[in-house]
């Protein structure tokens, strides 16, 4: 009977779908994202944090959110569903996802919880989970959430009658707290008077604080897309648009440009030229600034596998290390945890200074980046570009079926010979498609274009 039993839940463990993907749950609001898979999931997480919470068990949690108009929707079910399981919630509306993070923590939550889809259009949203240390579930505690969200008795179970169902509140002065913190992350000798800054809000949760952080510290800062409407958070803004800040630094002769996304935890930089700053770059030169300073931890920082084989040479000739980690800043995150560094990013604009901040935070990067400024004395255009890339490839090839790669016979011979040649490679599946994503980098251009296109077709071959 038992053996009975285990078999039936493993096989509804395969049979059901999959929550989380590499930040919390992402997905198109009123469709992936409904009130009733919201409600769902928000007493599975509160169940989980009180099981989690009994040591410092404080029965709140904190909720933020961006500024689309489905979090409305996702919000009212977060919190009813929280309440139904016992908790008291605290609401503090649109808020950057790095200060649900910083919050949590300096208000001794259970948890934080923030609604945001960050750079995806309007109408997808998304929920990120944060502990009460304010960092990011690992994929094991998303399990254990997910698991209590396919267990029907025991979400009857923990629902909560008369005095022991939860309470909410509405708090609107704790943005104050959040840029008291950002504004301590700037060097204290150090002024922004005599820069002139352009900032891209996106029309995300950032546009209150960033421009008081900015001009609070001295700087002629100029704002843009700071109106949101509930519609036009990222739209052919923020950080994955930059070429608009581009043409406005340009036009105003700023001295350097900034670009948000919407939750506000990416960069992207444009120099005084006009020209938009490569995340390698921009993560290389951070972590030389650092080392200068001596506030480098380790002499060694984390990258994901997607960055420039470039940026990792360039390190070691400055006497910086290395780690490379999965793609997510949860996983940079990890990584930093697991060497105690204090130093890491995603060239994609996830940076990540452990000294003030739990995940991404675009406005301590930015801070960081103006202290550079200053204290090296040079233009933006010069400081932030301290090397090449090498050429790089990527391949996105279309599969019929996710062989594991170490099951491909020959494949491994074939990653050998491209190592040997000084090149570099990365061959990974993506998370949510079939698809199989294959990098190769390295110092001469020719080189790089021969090997990937006899990789693909060997790949190609091999998975149909």
């Amino acid at each position: 009977m038992d053996r009975e039993k285990t078999s039936k839940e493993k096989a509804n463990k395969e049979k059901r779908q999959k929550i989380f993907g590499t930040d919390g749950m992402r997905g198109k609001a009123g469709r992936f994202l409904t009130p009733y898979s919201v409600i769902r999931l928000g007493a599975s997480a509160g169940i989980y944090f009180q099981q989690r919470a009994k040591a410092i068990h404080s029965n709140r949690i904190l909720v933020g959110k961006d500024t689309r108009r489905s979090g409305y929707m996702v919000e009212n079910a977060l919190v009813s569903s929280l309440t139904s399981v016992g908790y008291d919630v605290i609401q503090i509306g649109p808020m950057p996802t790095p200060a649900i993070a910083f919050l949590t923590e300096d208000m001794r939550c259970d948890a934080g919880i923030m609604i945001s889809a960050s750079h995806n259009p309007f109408d997808d949203n998304g929920i990120k989970f944060f502990d009460h240390f304010g960092y990011k579930l690992d994929e094991d505690s998303e399990r254990l959430i997910e698991d209590n969200y396919y267990d029907e008795e025991l979400l009857n179970a923990s629902l909560k009658t008369g005095y022991e169902i939860g309470s909410s509140k509405r708090i609107d002065d704790v943005v104050g707290r959040y840029i008291v913190h950002i504004k301590n992350s700037f060097p204290k000798h150090l002024t922004l008077q005599g820069m002139r800054i352009v900032c891209d809000c996106a029309n995300g949760s950032a546009y209150k604080v960033a421009p008081t952080i900015f001009k609070e510290l001295g700087a002629d800062a100029i704002m843009i897309n700071d109106e949101p409407n509930g519609h036009n958070i990222n739209d052919q803004c923020g950080a994955m648009h930059p070429q608009i800040l581009a043409q406005e630094v340009k036009k105003y002769r700023a001295d350097i440009g900034f670009a948000l996304d919407g939750d506000a935890d990416r960069l992207v930089v444009v120099d005084d030229e006009g020209e938009v700053v490569n995340g390698d770059a921009l993560i290389g030169a951070l972590a030389l600034y650092q080392k200068q300073n001596n506030t480098l931890r380790g002499d060694k920082i984390v990258a994901t596998v997607m960055s420039n084989l470039a940026l990792e040479e360039f390190l070691k000739t400055h006497g910086i290390g290395l780690e490379r980690c999965n793609v997510g800043d949860k996983y940079v995150i990890e990584s930093m945890q697991k060497h105690g560094l204090n130093f890491g990013g995603e060239n994609s604009g996830h940076i990540i200074f452990g000294d003030y901040a739990k995940t991404g935070d675009g406005l301590v990067s930015a801070l960081q980046v103006l202290a550079y400024l200053k204290q090296s004395g040079k233009a933006s255009s010069l400081a932030l570009n301290p090397f090449e890339l090498y050429p790089s490839e990527m391949i996105n090839l279309n599969v019929s079926q996710k062989l594991p790669l170490e099951q491909i016979t020959g494949l491994e011979a074939m990653l050998d010979s491209i190592s040997k040649s000084g090149n570099r490679h990365l061959v990974r599946y993506s998370g949510t498609e079939n698809k199989l994503r294959i990098l190769v980098e390295g110092k001469s251009a020719k080189s790089v274009k021969a090997q990937i296109q006899e990789l693909a077709n060997f790949l190609a071959q091999k998975l149909g």
